[in-house]
Order: C-alpha cells, then structure tokens, then sequence
C-alpha cells in the first residue's frame, strides 16, 4: 500500500512541443509583418491576419516560457503515492493533490490533446495553490468549463496517455476502497 510510483518526464516530448511552439510564434511574427501576404478567400482581411498573429505570439510565447522551464526541470513528472498524486506535469500543476480531495476522474479532449480532470469538492483549496497570476485563471477557467481545476496531460511525460489513465484510475479505485 505504500508503493511510489513515478512517472519521469519526457525530455523527447519537450523537445518536440518546444519546435512546435516555435514553428507557432514565428509564422505569428510573419502573419503581424506582412498580413497582406496571408490573406485568402476565407481570410481576405489583413487585419483579421495580424491579430492572429498577435494572439499566436501571445500564446505561444507563454507556452515557450514554460516548455523551456519544463525542459531543465529534473523533478519527477508525476508521483503517485499513498497521499494522493503529486503532479509536475503543466503549468498549472499544484504539486500534491490529496486522495480525499479527488472525487471522480473525467477526460476530455480539446482538439487532439487528451487531458485527464480530477474532480475535486475543494477547487479553491487548489486554484488558490496556483504559482502565478495566468496559472490561477486557467484553473479558474478549468474550472469553469469542466468542472474541476486540477488537469492533468500526458503530453510532456514518458507515458502514453491511455496508460496514464489506466494507471491513475486504478490507483482511485483502490483508494476509494
């Protein structure tokens, strides 16, 4: 019963979200420079193109930023234990997330990214946890849309997501026991 079980990050998986942020934020300085340049039949707006292009710097140079703290973290990703789960997965990770707070499990899907919720009757407990302004109002967002702040992603560990939840499952059903 009071296995650890340790999930690692995945330096590969950073790497490659890093790239794509990139790939992101420059084709966003392309489209703030020359707009006229994208426009097409569906976008024929130029000034449709640049706020585009200012929303895609936006976003993906705070996804940049983390990646980045992301890629020489060398904490463990995910722990799961006999307190709960300890989560160092994304941006709004709290740390310890305590069996007795985590309710259900739901998973959702937003575009091609599965992400694991953990129910929570004290979702202020944890929004209030959060380590920044933005980490605060994206598990307030979360919140809101999905009932719960507390997510946890498999893009940036070394496991696939489908065993992540397995995993994770299993380690409630035996809690709850």
């Amino acid at each position: 019963m009071n296995s650890k079980i340790e999930i690692p990050l995945s330096k590969m998986k950073i790497t490659l979200l890093l790239i794509g942020a990139i790939i992101f934020i420059v084709l966003g300085i392309l489209f703030i420079l020359n707009p006229q340049q994208f426009t097409t039949n569906l976008f024929r707006s130029p000034e449709i193109i640049r706020i585009v292009g200012i929303a895609s710097v936006s976003f993906f140079g705070l996804c940049l930023i983390f990646i980045v703290k992301k890629l020489f973290d060398n904490k463990i990703g995910l722990t799961i234990d006999h307190n709960g789960i300890t989560d160092n997965t994304n941006a709004t990770s709290v740390g310890l997330i305590e069996w007795e707070d985590i309710t259900g499990i739901e998973k959702v899907q937003v575009a091609s990214t599965k992400i694991l919720m953990l129910q929570t009757d004290k979702p202020d407990k944890y929004i209030n946890r959060g380590k920044s302004w933005i980490s605060k109002r994206a598990m307030q967002a979360n919140n809101n849309l999905y009932g719960s702040p507390l997510s946890i992603v498999s893009n940036s560990l070394k496991m696939k997501f489908e065993d992540l939840e397995e995993l994770i499952r299993a380690e409630f059903e035996k809690r709850k026991k």
